[in-house]
């Protein structure tokens, strides 16, 4: 990280949450790079020190306040340092942040990514502080900020920002602000930089990637992922979050015809009783999303289809939990995931009554991964003796001879390398033992 130019500081960069969480965090380490930093993963030899927060669920904010409580000791030790929180926390808690840790030097939210550069050097040349800025503005972000991507082979790319959809039991709404969609041209071009920097997959990412286009009408979200297909070196695109209710034609259309879009879609039905659905505001019913799985499988047969799904929403009786099961085996994901329901303070279920109990909970989750499961294993079982295009990724954690990759359906494959293959490379796998949650084959 870095330009060679200015004297190197050490920058600490803690992410929590969602993938768009790491596409910040990567624009932000690209402004820090601007100024002298590299990256470190010693917080004690740190310079500078940066938390990008998340507070989907409450157990994200109390890792977070932990580690606040941890770098209090560091900065007792290093006074010079200079401690920021950004993300969705820091937009939804702003100066409360600061008065209940009065070592922390600036809070930036959500729409201040492109802030950090100026608000680091205002820290570094006057050290007056702290710096609070949550205001959730209606302007676009700006284009030119430096980007330090983490990964090798895939690269984040955003698409639009914010979201329209106030689902009951979602507090990103509220610190996301409204939906802002990128000019077409603006993401073709870093996604053409990101293929030129080597990346073969690109994942367009957006709390609602189908809603794309409809601020600016500049271009919708199918004729956005044809633009980015189109590119060269470019081996995959891959997209989310996907609403259901927004899933136009248009785009299962051009999935079948792309040359390079992933046929899988993730289209998260969180749960499979209407009036649980209606609670959660999730607008569509279970015959709209019947539908659309129908017209899906009937346009890209061999598409997997993967799901999130919340177990212990308020209210959710045991004729709930039922119909649910019943539209698992329905359906047949391919995976789920799954999550127990917590509230979230500042959301509408949180107050709701009839709260689930834990225990009722975890118990109709364990059988929710019964089902699941076996259906996934049902799925796989159907891929032996098929040979899958993988993209190789590398080694696996536990066995550098044992490669692992992923299909354009997003199943994850293992095989014993041969020599030839590389990081990046498209390989052909045939699968010889399926198993839940990966298939193990031999390169052919």
């Amino acid at each position: 990280m870095g330009n060679g130019i200015l004297q190197k500081k050490r920058a600490f960069i803690g992410v929590y949450g969602c993938q768009m969480n790491i596409s910040d965090a990567e624009r932000m380490e690209g402004q820090l790079a601007t100024l002298g930093y590299e990256r470190t993963e010693d917080m004690a030899r740190a310079d500078l020190i940066l938390l990008n927060t998340c507070c989907v669920r409450e157990t994200a904010e109390d890792k977070v306040y932990g580690k606040i409580g941890e770098i209090k000791h560091i900065k007792r030790a290093n006074p010079a340092l200079i401690f920021g929180i950004t993300g969705c926390m820091a937009q939804k808690e702003g100066e409360a942040l600061i008065r209940r840790a009065p070592h922390i030097d600036f809070v930036l939210g959500t729409n201040k990514v492109h802030e950090l550069k100026a608000t680091v050097r205002q820290l570094e040349s006057a050290r007056r502080g702290p710096v609070v800025d949550v205001l959730l503005g209606d302007a676009p972000l700006p284009e030119n900020v430096p980007i330090e991507r983490t990964g090798r082979l895939s690269a984040w790319v955003p698409i639009m920002y914010g979201c329209n959809n106030f689902c009951t039991y979602c507090i990103v709404p509220y610190v996301r602000g409204r939906e802002h969609s990128r000019r077409p041209e603006d993401v073709v071009r870093e996604v053409e930089e990101a293929a030129a920097q080597g990346f073969k997959e690109i994942t367009l990412l957006g709390q609602n990637v189908n809603s794309y286009g409809r601020d600016h009408k500049l271009a919708s979200f199918a004729e956005l992922l044809l633009m980015v297909d189109a590119v060269k070196g470019v081996e995959r695109v891959r997209y989310m979050t996907s609403h259901p209710k927004d899933l136009s034609d248009a785009v299962i259309d051009a999935v079948r015809q792309g040359r390079h879009i992933c046929p899988h879609f993730h289209l998260p039905v969180q749960h499979g009783s209407d009036r649980i659905l209606r609670a959660m505001n999730r607008v569509y019913r279970k015959d709209a999303y019947r539908s659309l799985v129908e017209r899906i499988r009937a346009a890209v047969p061999d598409a997997s289809l993967t799901t999130d799904l919340i177990v212990g929403f308020p209210g959710e009786t045991e004729e709930d939990f039922g119909e649910l099961l019943d539209f698992l085996r329905e359906i047949r994901y391919d995976a789920a995931y799954t999550f127990l329901y917590s509230k979230r303070s500042g959301t509408p279920a949180a107050t709701m009554e009839a709260q689930v109990e834990d225990s009722v909970k975890k118990e109709r989750l364990h059988r929710l991964m019964e089902v699941q499961n076996e259906i996934s294993l049902e799925k796989n079982a159907a891929l032996k003796g098929t040979v899958q295009e993988v993209l190789a990724e590398g080694p696996s954690r536990t066995d550098e001879d044992v490669w692992t990759g992923r299909t354009g359906t997003n199943k994850i494959v293992l095989w014993r390398k041969k020599g030839q293959e590389t990081e990046g490379d498209i390989v052909r796998v045939r699968i010889t033992q399926p198993q839940t949650w990966v298939l193990k084959g031999e390169l052919q």
